[in-house]
């Protein structure tokens, strides 16, 4: 999964959320959802948080 790009993972979130708000998945089903959920979660916010840290870094070089 740390092989997604950051949109692609924002997709993914995006088809779950609406899984999820359909309410026609068992609960099985809703907690591996909500496990991979926490998973993209987690990488969107690391590529956000590098991308940051690029961007400050590029700033503080010029």
């Amino acid at each position: 999964m740390s092989n997604l790009k950051y949109n692609e993972a924002m997709s993914r979130l995006e088809v779950i959320l609406t899984e999820l708000e359909e309410g026609k998945k068992s609960v099985d089903e809703l907690s591996e959802m909500v496990k991979e959920a926490a998973e993209l979660v987690k990488l969107c916010k690391s590529k956000l948080k590098s991308t940051e840290e690029d961007i400050q870094k590029a700033f503080d070089e010029a």
